[in-house]
C-alpha cells in the first residue's frame, strides 16, 4: 500500500486516464482501491465522473446548485465573535 494519499483532483485525473483506456468505472474503482485503499473514492463517484467525462474532461468540482457561500470562514468567525462580545457585555451589565 502506498504512503501517498491522493487529493480529489489527482484521483479524478486518474479516472480520466482509465476512461481513455476504455476501463469501466468498476475497473477504475478496483484499481484505485487496490492502490490507495481507504483514500480511494467510491465506485458510485467513479461512475458519476465517468458520466461527466462523456461530455467534457473538466476535473474541477462544479457548483452543486445549492446556496452559494455568503461569508468566508474568517468573516463569519469575526461576526460571531463580535456578537458574543456584545452579548457578554449585556449580561455583565445586567448583573452589575
Amino acid at each position: 500500500m502506498s504512503v501517498y494519499e491522493p487529493n480529489s483532483r489527482h484521483l479524478r485525473e486518474i479516472l480520466i486516464f482509465c476512461f481513455n483506456m476504455k476501463k469501466s468505472a468498476a475497473e477504475a474503482h478496483r484499481m484505485l482501491s487496490n492502490t490507495y485503499g481507504e483514500a480511494a473514492i467510491s465506485e458510485r463517484t467513479c461512475r458519476e465522473w465517468f458520466q461527466r467525462f462523456k461530455n467534457d474532461f473538466d476535473v474541477e468540482d462544479r457548483h452543486s446548485g445549492g446556496r452559494e457561500k455568503v461569508f468566508e470562514d474568517a468573516e463569519l468567525e469575526a461576526l460571531l465573535d463580535s456578537r458574543l462580545v456584545s452579548k457578554s457585555r449585556r449580561i455583565s451589565d445586567h448583573w452589575e
